[in-house]
């Protein structure tokens, strides 16, 4: 596209220049201004060549030397109508610009030799002069922009050294991010930002300058920077990370470290999670968000193969309209699919992600469905009327305590429900259906977690069975942000003026951002297509687990308080059928290593097909009666974990190669 674009240019151009006639914007003023000084300079780089080859003498031995340069500049002239030089802004030049000049010079000597050796036979030119001529012109277009780039670079300096702004801060980093963002500063001149200095990694980079700024030392020499900033006089306001990735503990570090000097930590987005189009505005720093402290590196995962898996296939997600379904939605429509269904119960969910689908990918096939997985009729319908060939179902009531109170409607749902989906699935010919499962299956404590466990068991059956639809169950923990979770609870509390309500101080769970979790699904979906464990639950790699109170303390550093003095914290006592540690697998389910870091494989613990269908026909018929004692004592049937309680301490990973 760039070759077409610079080609239709080159066209263009050449159209112009043949007919006489100018690009138009040449006639701008600034333009104009510009194109008459290049040009002048033309002439005065080929006066200057002569006088620097021949001395004074020049005219002796050549009269035509005005002449000469006359005709030069005129070639020079012509060239900069396709070179586009005099469009260049000289407060921005850059090694692009620099480049172009370079060129541009060199253009113009070749184009001038063939034309004055037809016009003269380069009768009484001096082997040596377009060499010194090319250099000399190459050398008065680019020394003036330089000399405004320059001057419009110099307030910068004055920032560097303290000149009073807004916020005076410190660049954690000091590679290509820290660069730029110098030179985001540079550019406005109503910055708010005194930059006055970096600290680094690498040991290397200490004592160099980057635009101007200091490398004061190592990140781990932080105190002791600021001890001596201070010492001058020199306050920081802001802490900004610009390096393109930190782990989530390096992060806690660094903001304990800004808590104890009094500044802010603020971090500049990575170039993967910039908008396209933002320019300098997405540079700004913005204040650290729990994610951030979560953070963990990019795993790599085999994106050609997530993309294999959808591109060109008929999709249905369930639960489109919930927090792990919308970014199911974003990430597969970006994958290609030929259709994407989106089916949930609730309208305006369904209706905004829909909406936000259509405007994002305009020319992708949508299809809304309200519908409830309880009715297994309207399921048929759907699946007849799309025929997808992968399933992702993320459709489920997941909030404990809620089902805790109804647990019908829970089991009605995430079991009854799952049992739905894989039977229109079926029925349909399928190719594959993903389940999205969670820790709390795991040893469940709760009706929600034991439904899900009911879910895992009859996915895992019908996959044992092979009945020709792939099942692959995917099991992991807590979303942070989702709805309904921890951290918007806390954020509203926040608002309040607190306190922010934790049910027990040693209450500690599994984290991972949305779109990490929503990327592993994927990654583990297309592995397990491509595997033979048959049964198998494809558990995600979700790091170490944090204390909920830790999180706490966490999110009201970041708003700026100190906890238990500016916002208290209170132990209200755990909630009917939660646990204080959650696992991702059972003590039968020993865990197996994948080829795909951070994607885990359990072992299956199964049960007949026949036996688990009968057991899920009598729960439907149960939770169609209402019958409550026999629904919840078919569950503890099926998942007799489910009475042992919790465990004393926090499981640990085992696993078998």
């Amino acid at each position: 596209m760039n070759r077409l674009r610079l080609f239709r240019n080159f066209a263009r151009s050449t159209f112009h220049a043949a007919v006489g006639l100018a690009p138009r914007n040449l006639f701008r003023r600034r333009n104009l201004a510009v194109f008459g000084h290049d040009v002048v300079m033309a002439y005065v780089a080929f006066v200057g060549a002569f006088y620097l080859r021949l001395g004074a003498n020049m005219l002796t031995a050549e009269p035509r030397v005005f002449k000469m340069a006359a005709a030069f500049a005129g070639v020079a002239a012509f060239v900069y109508l396709f070179t586009g030089l005099y469009r260049h802004v000289w407060e921005y030049v850059s090694a692009r610009d620099a480049f172009n000049v370079v060129r541009t010079a060199g253009f113009v000597v070749l184009l001038f030799l063939p034309a004055w050796f037809l016009a003269t036979r380069l009768e009484g030119l001096p082997r040596s002069l377009p060499i010194i001529s090319g250099l000399l012109l190459a050398g008065l277009l680019g020394g003036p922009r330089l000399a405004v780039r320059i001057i419009r670079d110099a307030p910068l300096q004055g920032r560097i050294r303290g000149t009073p702004g807004t916020y005076t801060v410190l660049l954690v980093g000091a590679g290509p991010e820290a660069e730029q963002f110098v030179r985001a500063v540079a550019r406005d001149p109503n910055t708010p930002y005194t930059v006055v200095g970096m600290v680094t990694l690498n040991r290397a980079r200490i004592g160099q300058v980057i635009q101007g700024v200091e490398v004061f030392g190592l990140d781990a020499d932080l105190p002791e920077i600021f001890a001596e900033l201070e010492a001058r006089d020199l306050k920081v306001d802001k802490l900004v990370l610009v390096r393109r990735e930190m782990p989530g503990t390096d992060v806690q570090r660094l903001l304990a470290v800004a808590d104890a000097a009094g500044c802010q930590l603020a971090r500049v987005p990575p170039p993967t999670v910039r908008a396209f189009d933002a320019g300098d505005a997405d540079l700004r720093p913005r204040p650290i968000a729990i994610e951030d402290l979560l953070g963990r590196p990019q795993m790599a995962l085999d994106r050609t193969a997530m993309r294999d898996m959808i591109v060109g296939k008929r999709v249905l997600v369930t639960g489109a309209g919930g927090s792990i379904g919308t970014e199911l939605v974003r990430q597969i429509s970006a994958a290609g699919p030929a259709t994407l269904t989106l089916l949930d119960h609730g309208e305006y969910a369904l209706y905004t992600i829909d909406q936000e689908v259509r405007a994002l990918r305009s020319g992708l096939r949508v299809i809304p469905v309200l519908a409830d997985v309880r009715d297994p009729a309207r399921l048929a319908e759907v699946f007849a009327a799309t025929e997808p060939e992968l399933v992702f179902h993320a459709a489920a009531l997941k909030h404990v305590p809620l089902v805790e109170d109804n647990p019908l409607e829970g089991l009605f749902t995430n079991a009854v429900g799952t049992r739905n989906v894989a039977d229109a699935c079926v029925a349909a010919r399928v190719a594959t259906m993903v389940l999205i499962s969670t820790d709390k299956a795991v040893n469940p404590s709760n009706v929600m977690g034991g439904s899900k466990r009911l879910a895992e068991i009859y996915c895992q059956a019908y996959d044992l069975r092979q009945s020709g639809t792939r099942f692959i169950t995917v099991r992991f923990g807590n979303v942070l942000g989702s709805a309904g979770s921890v951290v918007p609870l806390f954020q509203k509390q926040l608002e309040a003026g607190g306190p922010l309500t934790v049910t027990h101080p040693d209450i500690e769970r599994y984290f991972m951002t949305t779109h990490e979790a929503v990327e592993l699904v994927l990654q583990a979906a297309a592995v397990g297509r491509a595997r033979a464990d048959l049964g198998a639950i494809y558990v995600l790699d979700m790091g170490q687990p944090m204390k909920i109170i830790d999180l706490a303390r966490q999110m009201i550093r970041l708003a700026g308080k100190i906890p238990d003095i500016d916002v208290p914290i209170a132990i209200i006592g755990l909630r009917p059928g939660e646990k204080l540690y959650e696992e991702l697998f059972h003590g039968e389910e020993p865990l197996v290593a994948t080829d795909v870091n951070g994607i885990l494989l359990a072992r299956p613990r199964t049960v007949d097909h026949a036996v688990i269908d009968g057991k899920l026909s009598a729960l439907t018929e149960a939770c169609k009666r209402r019958d409550t004692a026999t629904a919840v004592g078919i569950l503890r049937e099926v998942v007799p974990e489910m009475s042992r309680g919790q465990p004393s301490a926090p499981p640990s990973l085992r696993l078998v190669k």
